[in-house]
């Protein structure tokens, strides 16, 4: 079986999103920037790491991320299955899409996308999304882009993770074209640093 992983645009000084995030401004203002590495996409480096996600068998991403989006169209790549963690209905201009699932349940979520990943990995998309994997002990690794800019406020990637002191194990460091450097790390959970809920304080 594969890893869970977080691959997610970070800006140096913590931002995934900018300030005004909403459904009509997904990124908040100014975070396209943070994204502007992979449109288009140039070097081996930058190629190679978007080659990775794009071989994931499967994609958990919250409510926040996918729905702004537009749902990617029902297809984040592919065609694996998605896993949209929210407490609100599902919208039904989703329900034509049926590789896309909604659910409040963030272990049922990560447990079906390992299930239908096989021995791929799963990608996880959202800052909320992402928070509660850490609490329940569900993301295995982090693969942060650290875009070389900083947007002074938005959204914080690791906000809601509490006082519990989590250890990350590097595992690489690739320096991309265009000033971003892809850093990732194995989550190391130790005792009390597991909730096994997933409750975080943001809702998704």
């Amino acid at each position: 079986m594969g890893n869970t992983v977080l691959y997610m645009s970070m800006s140096l000084d913590g931002f995934v999103a900018g300030p005004n995030v909403s459904d009509e401004n997904g990124l908040g203002d100014g975070g396209m920037r943070l994204h502007e590495w992979l449109f288009p996409t140039e070097g081996d480096v930058n190629e190679q790491v978007v080659a990775e996600f794009l071989a994931t068998g499967a994609v958990v991403a919250g409510r926040g991320t996918f729905e702004p989006a537009g749902g990617w169209d029902g297809d984040h790549h592919a065609g694996v299955p998605i896993w949209v963690l929210s407490r609100r209905p599902r919208p039904a201009w989703t329900d034509h899409w049926p590789a896309v699932h909604y659910t409040d349940d963030v272990r049922v979520a990560f447990d079906a996308a390992r299930s239908a990943a096989g021995d791929g990995d799963v990608l996880v998309h959202g800052a909320a999304t992402a928070q509660r994997a850490i609490a329940a002990g569900l993301l295995d690794e982090v693969e942060i882009h650290l875009v070389p800019v900083l947007l002074g406020e938005g959204l914080r990637l690791f906000e809601h993770l509490g006082s519990v002191e989590r250890q990350l194990e590097r595992v690489r460091v690739l320096l991309g074209e265009g000033g971003v450097t892809h850093l990732r790390y194995r989550i190391r959970y130790g005792t009390g640093a597991v909730d096994g809920t997933g409750a975080v304080d943001e809702t998704p």
